[in-house]
């Protein structure tokens, strides 16, 4: 479980076949072969560890179904280790488990990301989501789009400095509106658009 507040932004190191190489600093404390750390939402279990960088194994599924399969050498990411319990929740609750890739169709501070229309139901004015790992707020709904205002100190900490038109970036819904979908499956489009 993570809280959608990004510790570090990582570089990618290496990327061989399915092992991912990250070069991090403040996320490697604690951390150890076993442990959770979640790269752009993503999260990813620790198979090595040294004083300057993490390995991981991403499957092909989690490759074909998130940005990290577009990743390259030299890339910066967003990295956050799991909130443990009794810390403070200073983002929104995050498993990490990516529901989509959105697109990037304005850059921050005024962001618009689309994502696919079967989605969009799962935002809700002023709610809470996760993109590239990072726990924001939804407004401006249309039927595939939604804004989020990007303070400059978010933009500074996360990959959203750099995002422009075009990129391919995490979503992760949030994950009380999923659970009541699973109860109650919509039944109208609620768009203004």
């Amino acid at each position: 479980m993570f809280t959608g507040i990004v510790e570090e932004l990582g570089k990618v190191a290496e990327l061989s076949g399915s092992r991912l190489r990250i070069s991090a600093h403040t996320v490697l404390d604690g951390s150890k072969i076993g442990s959770s750390i979640a790269v752009n939402g993503c999260c990813l279990t620790v198979v090595s560890l040294d004083q300057q960088s993490w390995s991981t194994d991403v499957s092909d599924e989690t490759f074909s179904r998130t940005n990290l399969g577009a990743m390259k050498v030299g890339d910066v990411v967003n990295l956050e280790r799991p909130m443990a319990l009794g810390d403070r929740l200073g983002g929104h609750l995050v498993l990490g488990h990516v529901d989509a890739v959105g697109e990037v169709v304005e850059p921050a501070p005024n962001l618009v990301v689309r994502i696919p229309r079967d989605l969009m139901h799962l935002i809700v004015e002023k709610g809470s989501v996760t993109v590239d790992g990072i726990s924001l707020t939804a407004f401006n709904l249309t039927s595939d789009t939604f804004c989020v205002a990007v303070i400059p100190h978010t933009a500074q900490v996360t990959t959203l400095s750099v995002r422009k038109i075009g990129d391919k970036v995490n979503i992760e819904m949030d994950m009380l509106a999923k659970h009541i979908e699973r109860m109650n499956p919509p039944k109208k489009k609620w768009w203004r658009r």
